[in-house]
């Protein structure tokens, strides 16, 4: 995408099957700096033979773009000695609280041997990386996907690592983050100008990923105040409505967590505020059918 910029993009990007990225120093043979890992002890040590192909050498900086597993559960297999993992303060928290989890949710999936390894160094509002001539900013802009995203610039390249703030290709998902947060993360990365925007899973894409994020939420905020109206659980609202103009979007039973948060925001909770995953969860599962959501983990 650039001098020693590279995406590490995992097909199908559908649940826990997500993006990483690889920035090697220009012209110098220094530690790479990763921008997330990965899900699976396996798939984690396919990354790390990826990064082999690249370059001898080990980490210098993990950069993990929120406390999901699905992009930090590989920090311990792709780590070498010295190797430092950053991240924002309440993405160490959160991960510390969730530990693994998330593993409970797909029991069919092979994760491995995978053990969990916390960041070293957190920050709150934002940072700033020097890797040689390359400056790589860390930007935390408040509740998006989560309530710990963080956004990796390089703003020389004007390539935007955006973590699953912005899912090319896939239903975006703020049951733990903020629809209104999103928009206002959304505001922030247009006056950033990207030229190449990678998300957290799907497709590297451009600009014309955040405007289309941006539509999918102004039109989930006018469905949840009608619906909100109309005396519908969020549920209800999506089982009457389905995915509208978003059919074609994977991982459509996202469609119901994002109702809550829009229900739990036109309420006037607190942006980020807490909800009951695993009732949602569960929704979601009976909006799927009964069925469980896919992983291809």
């Amino acid at each position: 995408m650039a001098d020693g910029v590279f995406a590490y993009i995992q097909p199908d990007g559908g649940w826990c099957v997500s993006n990483a990225g690889i920035l090697l120093e220009p012209g110098r043979g220094g530690g790479p700096v990763l921008v997330d890992t990965a899900a699976t002890q396996g798939r984690a040590r396919a990354m790390r033979t990826a990064l082999a192909g690249l370059t001898p050498e080990s980490p210098r900086l993990i950069v993990n773009t929120h406390f999901h597993g699905d992009h930090t559960f590989g920090n311990a297999v792709l780590a070498g000695p010295g190797t430092v993992v950053v991240a924002h303060e309440r993405t160490r928290t959160e991960m510390a609280a969730a530990g693994l989890g998330l593993t409970a949710l797909w029991p069919d999936v092979e994760w491995g041997g995978i053990e969990l390894m916390l960041p070293d160094l957190t920050y709150r509002q934002g940072l700033t990386l020097h890797q040689g001539e390359r400056r790589i900013e860390l930007i935390h802009p408040g509740p998006a996907h989560t309530t710990n995203d963080t956004l990796v610039w390089l703003p020389e390249e004007r390539v935007l690592f955006a973590g699953d703030v912005v899912l090319p290709g896939c239903t975006p998902f703020v049951l733990m983050g903020s629809v209104a947060g999103s928009l206002a993360t959304l505001e922030l990365l247009r006056k950033l100008d990207p030229r190449t925007v990678v998300g957290g899973h799907g497709p590297v894409s451009g600009p014309e990923a955040l405007t289309q994020t941006e539509e999918y939420f102004h039109w989930l905020t006018e469905l949840a105040a009608k619906g909100r109206a109309a005396g519908l659980t969020p549920l209800q609202l999506a089982r009457e409505t389905g995915p509208g103009p978003y059919g074609d979007l994977r991982d459509p039973e996202r469609l119901v967590a994002n109702l809550h948060r829009a229900y739990s925001e036109l309420a006037g909770e607190e942006l980020g505020s807490a909800l009951d995953v695993v009732s949602v969860f569960g929704e979601m599962v009976e909006y799927n059918g009964g069925v469980l959501p896919l992983s291809h983990a």
